[in-house]
């Protein structure tokens, strides 16, 4: 994904009153104050540790560079666990020819559950990792492992397919993992997102429609704080609201920052192309910062934390769950 711009705002409102009474004044009963009810969980647990297997298998597979035998080895893998747990898997291909002349075998695999309800939900992240560590000081021109960028998203969505296949649910939900996402160059317009970009074009049901989308992408470091992505804003702010709202009901509040970020072309552009408002749960900070690991060979399992993937997962099921 490319970033665009950066800007930060914090709206932080505090208010007193001061009441005061006459000493001659007589006394009122004293009266219990009103508490406002206890927010109540109304999904199921997310199981941290099945996301991080999820995550862990992927990454055991090594990069998953869209062409690459890892990439295919990991796209037979998500299909089959994915048929298991949904209604319907459709693996959607093609070719593309990439920016540098490249034939890129892409494979967009989206699975539906309750594939005949109107009422339907998106949820995506893509499944490939970058072809180089550009960001890093040693082999730069080899591949990563991706774990957090990319993997972390989809071991998310993995373990939430896992859930509602147990506690099913009355809404139609579309996992779409989207392949090729990582692969641009700065210099090269729409070189990021391609799968996202054939699906959007190409939609996998002819008028395809969902009420909104959720993008999952970079969702398992330690500490991370999301906040309002600029796109996501422009397109999509009630589900911003809806999201981040859940999360603070969950307690989840300090990983959920309303804190106004800049633009990314990330592949939920694509998905409001498709005239689906969507928003993108990503991490980045205000300064237009990615985390340390990002586009390097440090994005490993060892900076996968469980509490995070149980964050995300756990908002995004209560999402599900009180959208019925």
């Amino acid at each position: 994904m490319k970033l665009k711009l950066a800007v930060q705002f914090f709206v932080v409102a505090s208010f007193s009153l001061l009441f005061l009474t006459c000493n001659n004044e007589p006394k009122k009963p004293k009266t219990e104050t009103q508490q406002p009810a206890a927010y109540k969980q109304v999904s199921p647990n997310f199981n941290a540790d099945s996301a991080y297997y999820y995550v862990k298998t992927q990454v055991d597979f090594g990069p998953r560079v869209t062409n690459s035998a890892p990439h295919k080895k990991c796209g037979d893998w998500l299909v089959k666990e994915l048929k298991k747990y949904t209604d319907n898997v459709i693996e959607q291909k093609t070719i593309i020819t990439h920016y540098d002349g490249t034939k890129l075998n892409v494979r967009n695999i989206i699975a539906e559950i309750n594939p005949r309800a109107t009422k339907r939900i998106l949820l995506a992240a893509h499944w490939d990792s970058r072809d180089r560590a550009d960001k890093d000081v040693v082999n730069q021109d080899k591949p990563i492992l991706g774990a957090n960028d990319g993997a972390s998203g989809v071991g998310v969505l993995m373990e939430i397919a896992r859930i509602v296949k147990s506690n099913p649910v009355n809404i139609g939900i579309d996992i779409v993992l989207f392949d090729a996402e990582d692969l641009g160059n700065n210099l090269n317009a729409n070189s990021y997102c391609l799968g996202s970009q054939f699906w959007s074009a190409n939609l996998h049901h002819p008028n395809y429609k969902a009420d909104f989308g959720i993008l999952l992408d970079m969702v398992g470091r330690t500490n991370v704080v999301f906040g309002w992505e600029a796109n996501s804003f422009r397109n999509a702010k009630p589900i911003l609201e809806k999201v981040w709202g859940t999360a603070h009901n969950l307690n989840y509040g300090k990983h959920f920052g309303y804190i106004q970020l800049g633009g990314i072309d990330d592949d939920h552009v694509y998905m409001n192309k498709a005239g689906i408002p969507s928003i993108d749960i990503i991490d980045f900070d205000a300064n237009g910062n990615f985390p340390e690991h990002h586009h390097t060979h440090n994005d490993n399992m060892n900076v996968i934390d469980r509490n995070t993937l149980k964050v995300v997962g756990q908002t995004v099921l209560e999402v599900i769950y009180t959208y019925q």
